[in-house]
């Protein structure tokens, strides 16, 4: 069973940092170019967060357009209205991704980013998010499967254990390898699919590779005793990183994977 992250008002503002950054806000360009919104379109967010893409989309989209973003966690959606209020194109709600309350057929296209690697129920979530876009309607899905990661340490056995804690903050730390055949099962045609790489080959501080590594230090204290890591060992793994970003010796690499499907 997975130990999901707690999305408090405290964690939002810190995605929202770790989004601000270079290659994060690259990533999203990536997004946006692969969905190609268009003047006029409905379009929903499933997972908004703090609303930076959903602000991006609004505008696309334009005053005869509309955009609706949604998440579970009542801050992020605090978040993103505040970031979106601007825009009278664009509202948010709270909801869950297995449950999308609209109508058949409501959207010309859907969005999500890290998101459905948080879903325990991939088939009932998908199969929703079939019945509320129009026929041809266009998806875009980015998660990120954890196996791809690269990640240097002077204990590789420690950073596997780590990485094994993190793996139990997601449903489905692996969900792209299935996730073509899960579009199939649901009705969707996949028409591309990109790997969108987050790496970092030196220390950045204003980086995801450093915010991440923040979350998982802060998720691993937290949660590590049911793998059987203790305060000392996290702290060793953190410590480290922090050594080999001294010598000029990190590295960090994951890959997300980008899917473009149609209904």
């Amino acid at each position: 069973m997975s130990q999901m992250l707690d999305f408090n008002e405290a964690a939002a503002k810190a995605l929202e940092a770790m989004y601000l950054t270079p290659d994060v806000v690259a990533q999203s360009a990536r997004v946006l170019d692969l969905l190609a919104p268009r003047p006029g379109e409905k379009i929903i967010d499933i997972g908004v967060g703090p609303g930076l893409l959903a602000e991006d989309l609004a505008r696309l989209v334009g005053d005869t357009g509309r955009v609706t973003g949604l998440d579970m966690a009542e801050p992020m959606v605090k978040m993103a209205r505040t970031r979106l209020a601007a825009l009278p194109q664009a509202d948010c709600v709270v909801g869950e991704a297995t449950a999308l309350d609209f109508p058949d057929g409501a959207f010309d296209a859907a969005v999500s980013t890290q998101v459905y690697e948080y879903v325990a129920d991939m088939p009932k979530a998908l199969r929703e998010l079939h019945r509320i876009l129009k026929p041809g309607g266009r998806v875009l899905i980015l998660d990120t499967d954890w196996r791809s990661v690269v990640w240097h340490s002077s204990d590789e056995a420690r950073m596997a254990r780590v990485l094994d804690c993190w793996d139990g903050h997601l449903a489905d730390p692996h969900l792209p390898a299935k996730l073509g055949a899960l579009f199939a099962r649901a009705g969707f045609q996949v028409r591309r699919v990109e790997v969108v790489p987050m790496l970092a080959p030196q220390w950045q501080p204003v980086s995801y590779a450093a915010g991440i590594m923040r979350t998982i230090h802060g998720y691993a204290r937290a949660n590590g005793a049911a793998k059987g890591l203790g305060a000392e060992e996290i702290q060793a793994w953190y410590d480290d990183q922090l050594r080999l970003a001294e010598r000029g010796e990190f590295f960090f690499s994951v890959n997300r994977y980008a899917f473009l499907a149609t209904r």
